[in-house]
This record gives structure tokens, C-alpha cells and sequence, in this order.
């Protein structure tokens, strides 16, 4: 487990990129009123596919996205990712990660925000125990991109399959 500890550090603040950043984009476009109007959002790997949104409409229809919901998604993708680089660098390839972030929406003053974050991980990973795991899950939390941008409480659920 002397792989794992190296992974162990304090979230930093920095007004400098590294020379290593890397990102990512996506573009918005919303008509109308919030209770009435619709969105599309497009990111850059995709290409041209869109995906629609609303307010309303996702909660009525089930054929859109939210903010929320991105937001989930992003957060389960970018942990996952970097849960499979620690268990790379600790020498442990993964048969199989199965990642859910459950994103808790909270009214703050005039508007909402995110209060809450919840990750579930399961996974197959030969040779290692659910303890070991458990440490490298939250080492790997520590490093995530997103867990490190969202203001708000992250829990995590790490367990071997």
C-alpha cells in the first residue's frame, strides 16, 4: 500500500495553469422565459449532436438534461477517470468501474446551489482488497478535477464487487 500513500495531498488554490492543464468546452443556447423556454447544449467532442434542456420539460418529459444532471454526470466521469489513474500508478487494472453521482440542488438566498454531492463506486478489480480500495477511492476523490471545483459536501461510497 506504499504506492497509494504518495497520492495523499491537500487541496491547492493557484492563479497559475500548469503547464499540463488540459479543459474542455461546451456552448448553451436558451430561448425564452425559465419556466417556458428550452435549451440545446452541444460540447466539443460531440460535434454537432445536441442534447435538449429545460426547466420544466426534463422534469415533465424525460427527454432532457438539466444543469444538475450534467453536473452528476461530469462529476461520476471525472472521478472515475482519475480513480483508474491512481489504481494504474499503484500497479491494479480494473476489470470494470461503475460509477454514480447524485448531485443534491439546494435553495441559497435568490437562487439554488449545489449543496451536496454523492458518490456510489463499485467495482471488479483482481488482487486487491475492499480496504485497500477504499483508500485508493478516496484518494482519488481528493484528486478529482470536479470534486475540487464544487463547493459543497462530497461523500463516497467505495466498495469492491
Amino acid at each position: 500500500m506504499s504506492n497509494i500513500v504518495k497520492f495523499a495531498s491537500k487541496r491547492r488554490v493557484s492563479g497559475q495553469s500548469h503547464p499540463e492543464a488540459t479543459g474542455g468546452s461546451a456552448q448553451v443556447v436558451w430561448r425564452g422565459g425559465a419556466g417556458t423556454g428550452c435549451g440545446a447544449i452541444s460540447v466539443a467532442s460531440a460535434g454537432p449532436a445536441e442534447k435538449a434542456y429545460s426547466l420544466m420539460a426534463s422534469l415533465a418529459s424525460g427527454n432532457s438534461t438539466t444543469p444538475e444532471e450534467l453536473l452528476a454526470a461530469a462529476h461520476a466521469s471525472s472521478f472515475t477517470r482519475s480513480l483508474a489513474l491512481v489504481l494504474q500508478t499503484a500497479g491494479y487494472t480494473p476489470a470494470e468501474l461503475i460509477t454514480q453521482a447524485v448531485v443534491t440542488l439546494e435553495p441559497d438566498g435568490v437562487g439554488d446551489r449545489v449543496s451536496a454531492s454523492a458518490l456510489t463506486v463499485r467495482a471488479k478489480i483482481p488482487d486487491l482488497s475492499n480496504i485497500a480500495f477504499k483508500a485508493i477511492a478516496w484518494h482519488a476523490e481528493q484528486r478529482c478535477a470536479i470534486s475540487n471545483t464544487l463547493m459543497a459536501q462530497i461523500t463516497l461510497d467505495a466498495a469492491l464487487i
